[in-house]
């Protein structure tokens, strides 16, 4: 009997290493390409519409909902009102296309970190929209991992290379202004999603398919009215790779999707919200070591205060695993891709303990 526990234990760590590596390894892949469609040219062309990432992401996302739904036999069919779906797509393709507009102007690893001021604005949304309570100890939290991103962003270079102007700081404004509307958007989205998820009770893949259906409609709208679809398939034909890329992108980010989900459901958020941290940490390490950015001393060390907030929150938060007290306070994780994907997007985000990049 000993020998089985211990055997099935063994099996349990494994497995979770298995989801923790796919996870890290899709949303690794996902962000090295986000960085190199935005950043660096095609053939001395640099890609312009972002709009039409975000098409790719939400269609591959919506036939990765349909088809876990009709795998795990839940109803697909329209649960809430389309025009609330249309509401939530359009703040989230918004958001989704600041994110990767932000790239043209300011280094992926200031836009990770960047995400972080999530933290502040979600919380406040929380309370505003679904009337959450948080401790002493998120807040706490929450401001530390502000302070170090403040810091990180007032210490060094943060300005992309492929920016419009030769003026950094004029390219640092741009991008983080999008970042800040980025937050702004995503800030609403994550709650209006808890909402369609409560009052309806839409199953997380009913969701994932219906949320992703509208915005790639929205997106294709978008594109439309700016008059740059015809251009950006046109841009794929003159450049191949650039598609290829546009396609890894988005089977990263769904494949990414599945082991999130498979985390999540076996081994709880504590454990899926490390994951992340240890993701991002990894993320921009070899965002700065494949692209060569440039770091000062105190960057360095904002990075270390910033993370070793949220390795604190993780840590502190599975030790407290079975304490009646632990109930108290949001568990979930409160940054962009530390939590369960509310549409497949970068990571997916889940606030009804569900997410969607």
């Amino acid at each position: 009997m000993a020998q089985e526990a211990s055997q099935d234990r063994m099996n349990v760590a494994a497995k979770c290493v298995i989801y923790a590596g796919g996870i890290i390894g899709a949303l690794w892949v996902y962000g090295l390409l986000q960085e190199k469609i935005m950043q660096h040219p095609y053939d001395g062309v640099t890609f312009k519409e972002s709009e039409f990432l975000v098409f790719c992401n939400r269609f591959f996302g919506l036939w990765f909902g349909l088809g876990m739904a009709l795998l795990y036999k839940e109803d697909w069919t329209l649960k809430a009102p389309l025009w609330k779906y249309v509401v939530v797509s359009i703040s989230n393709v918004l958001a989704t296309t600041c994110q990767y507009e932000a790239l043209k102007y300011v280094s992926f690893p200031v836009q990770m970190l960047g995400k972080s001021f999530k933290m502040m604005p979600v919380m406040l949304w929380g309370i505003a929209i679904g009337g959450k309570r948080y401790g002493m100890k998120e807040w706490l939290i929450a401001l530390f991992v502000t302070m170090g991103v403040t810091m990180f962003l007032l210490t060094g270079p943060i300005a992309s290379p492929s920016g419009e102007s030769t003026d950094t700081t004029h390219n640092s404004m741009k991008g983080l202004l999008l970042l800040v509307l980025f937050l702004a958007l995503d800030g609403i989205t994550s709650p209006m999603q808890q909402l369609l998820f409560e009052r309806y009770r839409t199953s997380k893949y009913n969701q994932i398919f219906w949320v992703n259906l509208v915005s790639a409609c929205v997106s294709v709208g978008m594109m439309t009215c700016r008059g740059s679809l015809f251009s950006a398939f046109a841009f794929c034909g003159e450049h191949p790779e650039l598609l290829a890329n546009a396609l890894e992108l988005s089977a990263a980010q769904v494949t990414s999707q599945f082991f999130i989900y498979s985390q999540v459901k076996e081994f709880g958020a504590l454990v899926f919200a490390a994951t992340m941290n240890v993701r991002q940490l990894f993320s921009i390490m070899t965002s700065y070591i494949t692209y060569h950015h440039s770091i000062t001393a105190l960057q360095v060390l904002s990075l270390c205060f910033v993370f070793g907030a949220l390795f604190y929150k993780s840590i502190s938060g599975l030790m407290s695993v079975g304490d009646p007290q632990s109930a108290v306070g949001e568990r979930t994780p409160l940054l962009d891709d530390a939590k369960v994907p509310k549409n497949v997007e970068d990571p997916p985000e889940s606030r009804g303990e569900k997410s969607m990049a």
